[in-house]
C-alpha cells in the first residue's frame, strides 16, 4: 500500500497544531515540565518525542481501524463501555480547566506584554471568541496554517541566535536544584499523556476520515518528530533565560532580549495560538454538554465562559503549574492502555 505523502503532511500539520496550545506557545508549559530541570529536562523531551511519534501514530491508526467517529468511541474501546463513559465525563472537566488556562494566558499576554489589565484582556478574548463562533470557524483553519508555521520559525530563529551566545553549552548541560526533582522522571509521561488525551478530540475524526493506514502511520511519525524538534529548540533557547520560572510568558521575554525587532509579531503569534485554542476548546465542551442536556448552544457557551472566567482570574503561571501536571497524572492511564492495546487485534472491530 503506497503512502499518500500529501495527506501524511496534512495529518502531521493537524497533529502539531493540536498539541501546540497556549502553554506550549508561551513557553510556560515547557518550563513547567522540562526546562526547570535543566539537562534532565532535555532527556525528558527526547523521551516525550519517542512517545509522541509512536503512540500518537498508534492512537490515529487504531481510530481508523475501528472506524471511531469521535474520541468517545476510542475511549470506550480502550477502557470498556462503563469506564470509557466515565473517562469521557472526566475529559469534559479537563477541557473546561484547559479552557480556563487558555483564557488566563490571553489575559497574561495583555497584562504582561501590552500593559492592559488582565480583566480587559479576558473580556476582549471572550468577546472575539463569541463573535467568531457566531460567524463560523472556517477562518480558524486559515489562522492556524499561518500561526503554527510562524511559531515554528520563531523557535528555530531563537535557537540559532542562542547558540551564538557565550556559555551556551554550559547552560544546556546545567542541572539546577529542584525541591520537586522527582517530577522530572514522570514529566515525559504525564506531559505526553495530557497532550495526547486532549488531542483525541481532533486526531480521532481526522484519522477516520483519511482511513489509510500507511498514510496515517507516517503522518503520526512526521507530526511527532516535528513536535520533538520544536520542544528541543524551545527548551535549548529557554535555558539561556535567567530565572526562567518567574515569567508567565518566558518565550516573549526571550524574544524581547534576543530579537527585539520581532517582539510584537511574536506577541501576535502567541495570542493567535491562544485564541484558536480557546475556540477549539469551547466548541469541544459545547458538543459534549449537548449530549447530556438539551438546551440552546448560547446558554451552554455562556455558562462555559462564566465558569472559565472566574477560574482564569487566578494567575496564569500558577493555574498552569497546578492544573496541567494534575491532568497529566490523570491521563497516564490513557497512554498506558493505548500502549498495551495490541494493534494487530484491531481488525476484529469494537469489542468493548
Amino acid at each position: 500500500m503506497k503512502t499518500n505523502w500529501g495527506a501524511a503532511f496534512q495529518i502531521a500539520a493537524v497533529y502539531v497544531g493540536t498539541v501546540v496550545g497556549a502553554g506550549f506557545a508561551t513557553g510556560r508549559e515547557i518550563v513547567e515540565f522540562f526546562s526547570r530541570f535543566g539537562f534532565i529536562g532535555l532527556i525528558g523531551i527526547l523521551m516525550s518525542g519517542y512517545i509522541f511519534i509512536f503512540l500518537g501514530s498508534k492512537l490515529m491508526r487504531i481510530s481508523a481501524r475501528i472506524k471511531a467517529a469521535s474520541y468517545q468511541e476510542l475511549n470506550e474501546y480502550l477502557f470498556g463501555r462503563f469506564f470509557g463513559s466515565a473517562i469521557n465525563i472526566l475529559m469534559l472537566f479537563m477541557l473546561l480547566g484547559v479552557c480556563a488556562v487558555m483564557l488566563s494566558g490571553a489575559g497574561a499576554v495583555f497584562e504582561e506584554q501590552i500593559g492592559i489589565s488582565k480583566t480587559a484582556g479576558l473580556l476582549i478574548t471572550i468577546g472575539l471568541t463569541i463573535m467568531t463562533m457566531i460567524v463560523g470557524i472556517r477562518g480558524l483553519f486559515a489562522v492556524n496554517t499561518f500561526v503554527v508555521p510562524m511559531m515554528i520559525a520563531f523557535s528555530f530563529i531563537l535557537l540559532f541566535i542562542s547558540m551564538k551566545l557565550p556559555n551556551f553549552a554550559e547552560h544546556v548541560l546545567f542541572i539546577p536544584y529542584a525541591e520537586d526533582g522527582w517530577k522530572a522522571v514522570v514529566a515525559p509521561f504525564s506531559y505526553t499523556a495530557l497532550n495526547l488525551t486532549l488531542a483525541q478530540a481532533v486526531l480521532v475524526p481526522v484519522a477516520s476520515e483519511i482511513n489509510d493506514d500507511q498514510t496515517i502511520k507516517w503522518g503520526g511519525y512526521l507530526g511527532g518528530a516535528a513536535l520533538t524538534l520544536i520542544l528541543l529548540s524551545s527548551h535549548l533557547t529557554l535555558m539561556m533565560l535567567p530565572n526562567l520560572e518567574v515569567y508567565d510568558i518566558p518565550m516573549a521575554a526571550i524574544v524581547k532580549t534576543l530579537a527585539s525587532s520581532l517582539y510584537w509579531i511574536f506577541v501576535f503569534v502567541i495570542y493567535g495560538e491562544i485564541f484558536t485554542s480557546v475556540i477549539g476548546n469551547v466548541f469541544g465542551i459545547e458538543r459534549q454538554v449537548k449530549k447530556f442536556v438539551s438546551v440552546p448552544s448560547i446558554i451552554i457557551v455562556s455558562f462555559i465562559f462564566v465558569v472559565c472566567y472566574f477560574i482564569s482570574l487566578i494567575n496564569y503561571g500558577t493555574l498552569l503549574s497546578y492544573l496541567y501536571p494534575i491532568f497529566g497524572y490523570v491521563s497516564l492511564t490513557f497512554i498506558i492502555l493505548l500502549w498495551m492495546k495490541p494493534f494487530n487485534d484491531e481488525s476484529k472491530g469494537k469489542k468493548a
